[in-house]
């Protein structure tokens, strides 16, 4: 079984390209739902989200994503408490579902790969990118955010160039460049080649 990791910047467009993976029949793993649903459902991670940000972020018994994230996305080091406590748990639901997979190739798909260290666990990743502008424009139109909120949550994730770096494959997503044709090429190259991990 090859492990992909699909990832990117904010508003890159991961999920369209993991939708075309879909389509061909290989099952994703989305962390960032996953984290998600964790922090609304399970005890124990939303336990410990209260006492590092306080009652006053529960808002109708579930954690306000929205407060958290005005907190993180100014304050590095709450982001990086915050992500000490989701990141395992995450990796812990991905072992779970991975357990469960028999598909030659499995995707995981989350937006701070690098960051997170989760590629160290996967065969080959592919970086998803954007202009930056387009990228502001769909994240400011998905989630109802300023330009100035798009940008500090930016700030958080590291380029795209040195994502590029140690990726193994990259697909533009530009709004002019093939997209389907360009998935199905590297979907052809994973069948047939196990990718070589990049450090």
């Amino acid at each position: 079984m090859l492990k992909l990791g699909i990832t990117g910047g904010i508003g890159s467009g991961k999920s369209v390209v993991c939708a075309i993976f879909q389509c061909l029949g290989v099952p994703v793993f989305r962390a960032d739902d996953e984290s998600r649903r964790l922090l609304n459902e399970d005890t124990a991670v939303k336990n410990e989200v209260i006492k590092l940000f306080g009652p006053s972020i529960i808002i109708d018994g579930k954690p306000d994503r929205k407060k958290i994230a005005a907190i993180v996305f100014a304050d590095k080091e709450k982001l990086s408490q915050l992500n000490a406590i989701i990141h395992p748990a995450v990796r812990r639901s991905f072992e779970q579902w991975l357990s469960k997979q028999s598909s030659q190739i499995i995707i995981e798909e989350a937006a701070i790969m690098f960051e997170s260290g989760a590629y160290k666990n996967l065969d080959a990743v592919l970086v998803v990118t954007a202009p930056e502008k387009l990228r502001i424009e769909r994240v400011m139109s998905r989630d109802g955010v300023t330009e100035a909120e798009v940008k500090r949550r930016m700030e958080n994730q590291i380029s795209d160039e040195e994502k590029i770096k140690r990726a193994n494959y990259v697909v533009v997503n530009d709004g002019v460049t093939m997209l389907i044709p360009t998935v199905l090429e590297i979907y052809k190259s994973l069948l047939h080649s196990r990718s070589p991990k990049k450090d």
